[in-house]
């Protein structure tokens, strides 16, 4: 079982960074595969990126890609989403998910766990 808390949302100005985190509960926090999705308000729930177990791999969705990092920590139990360059389109509702073994998935319905999300609005 892993619980997951997200941080690090509000309110920025585009062009602005922030950066989510995600902490997870448990022992086994290095064996997940961890990704962020976001759902913006009318709109279906979509992949942002995700990271497998060790850090050495991570996938962006076409919209974030060059402007998003994704990293973690596995000594803190925590992944994190730096959000640079944002723009008003990226305003959502952020979740942190996980789900086990070593493929990057980018379907929601393949990860097991979810937190509870953190809003991030993006002003123009």
């Amino acid at each position: 079982q892993v619980q997951l808390v997200e941080s690090g949302g509000g309110l920025v100005q585009a062009g602005g960074s922030l950066r989510l985190s995600c902490a997870a509960s448990g022992r086994t926090f290095g064996n997940y595969v961890m990704g962020w999705f976001r759902q913006a308000p009318g709109k279906e729930r979509e992949f942002v990126a995700a990271i497998n177990w060790s850090g050495s791999s991570t996938y962006y969705a076409d919209s974030v890609k060059g402007r998003f990092g994704l990293s973690r920590s596995n000594a803190k139990n925590t992944v994190y989403l730096q959000m640079n360059s944002l723009k008003p389109e990226d305003t959502a509702v952020y979740y942190c998910a996980a789900t086990g073994g070593v493929i990057i998935y980018t379907v929601a319905a393949r990860y097991n766990y979810w937190g509870q999300g953190t809003r991030v609005t993006v002003s123009s």
